[in-house]
């Protein structure tokens, strides 16, 4: 319990962070205590605001599977909007700022997106694990920003159900922490087949390799361009040296057709989000702008209203896309 209520006084310390968008220390602490109860050690999580939490109006099937682990759910995780962004800077409720930044006001760093304010709940030391969402990189890049390990698991091992879509075909629930081994522990606490979500695989159990010796493993010689820093490039050959004492075979490959991957990831994923984002057009639910003179009015005039630049302009990406013969 101790950990619990040092995790809501720092996190109440650290508002000026935007880490979250709302704050749920009274499910917390009662989590807390059920977790007790049962006989587990309570830790604290910050689950990105794309997933669903009891309550809050639903829970998804992996944040359950953490509280049953003794999961306390500190708050909701700011983030891009609906996930598009790589900054989380462009949020419905403002920016997140990276916990390295001293001067919050006026020359803030940013943390990386979509998945910032679970990465920077866990820097700040707010959680123990922050649960993100990635489709093409929004664990991972905020990890890289935040100095931490950032986890995108094989399509389909964790659960999606109580996930709100970006693009069905590429998202994962991801994790975020700050060492490699509990990003493991935390995998293990949700994996499982979901009947839920007809996607999700049952992993046959591994407790991980003894050795390293026997491994093969190939770096594409195609990702070591302009666009990779030094100190990138630096710290990805030191783990490859790393593999290599540990009696991994280091292979150079070649992956062709590197150059076309941006270009086919922007076509594909927003295909799916021009259709996920259909949902939100004010008819069935959500967000309605007063004027209703016609149909497309409607739809028009809410939509500018209520999505940001980012979002409109991949919706109406996706619909080019989708409509070209």
């Amino acid at each position: 319990m101790q950990r619990i209520e040092a995790a809501i006084e720092l996190a109440i310390k650290s508002r000026k962070y935007g880490a979250l968008t709302t704050e749920t220390f009274g499910l917390a602490r009662s989590q807390a205590e059920s977790a007790l109860k049962n006989g587990t050690e309570p830790f604290p999580v910050v689950v990105k605001d794309c997933f669903a939490v009891a309550n809050y109006p639903m829970t998804s099937t992996i944040v359950q599977r953490l509280i049953d682990k003794g999961g306390c759910v500190i708050g909701k995780g700011n983030m891009d909007e609906f996930c598009m962004g790589t900054s989380s800077a462009l949020g419905h409720f403002g920016p997140v700022k990276n916990g390295l930044t001293e001067d919050v006001e006026s020359d803030w760093f940013i943390p990386g997106g979509s998945s910032g304010g679970p990465a920077v709940a866990v820097q700040l030391g707010i959680a123990d694990v922050g649960l993100g969402s990635d489709t093409g990189g929004s664990s991972r890049n905020p990890a890289a920003f935040t100095g931490l390990f950032g986890l995108k698991p094989t399509y389909g091992v964790l659960s999606r159900y109580g996930l709100v879509p970006l693009v069905n075909s590429l998202d994962s629930p991801s994790i975020l922490s700050k060492s490699a081994k509990s990003c493991w522990t935390y995998l293990e606490n949700m994996l499982g087949r979901d009947e839920k979500d007809p996607t999700s695989v049952q992993l046959p159990s591994s407790r991980g390799l003894s050795s390293m010796k026997g491994l093969r493993i190939g770096i594409p010689k195609e990702y070591h361009n302009e666009f990779l820093s030094e100190d990138a490039w630096r710290v990805w050959n030191h783990a490859a040296n790393v593999f290599q004492r540990g009696g991994a075979t280091i292979l150079p490959v070649t992956l062709p057709h590197t150059k076309y991957s941006l270009l086919c990831y922007q076509v594909l994923s927003a295909g799916d989000i021009a259709s996920n984002m259909a949902r939100y057009s004010s008819i069935g639910y959500g967000y309605r702008f007063p004027d209703e003179s016609s149909t497309f009015g409607l739809y028009s005039a809410t939509r500018s209203e209520a999505l940001n630049a980012v979002v409109r302009h991949r919706i109406m990406a996706g619909n080019y896309f989708l409509m070209r013969e």
